[in-house]
């Protein structure tokens, strides 16, 4: 099951289970659209240099039973500092 990380660790925007613009790569390294396209080289996961691709929202009644993850993730890549 995906962890649905609660924010970008580039920018740590807060990407709520239900966020559109949530991208993940196949290690669930979570960005949200606007780093991947304006601060990510080639908008790949600057982690494992995979495809970043739409993160599924979960139903909001199965949430409950299988709540997304409340840890939050931020990397100190220096192109993420960059943007600031």
């Amino acid at each position: 099951m995906l962890q649905l990380r609660p924010n970008c660790e580039c920018c740590n925007k807060d990407l709520p289970p239900d966020a559109g613009d949530a991208l993940i790569c196949s290690f669930e390294c979570t960005f949200c659209r606007d780093c991947a396209n304006q601060r990510l080289p080639g908008g790949r996961c600057p982690n494992c240099g995979g495809e970043l691709v739409k993160r599924p929202v979960r139903p909001a009644d199965r949430l409950a039973k299988n709540p997304a993850s409340a840890q939050r993730v931020l990397k100190d890549h220096a192109f993420c500092a960059a943007g600031e």
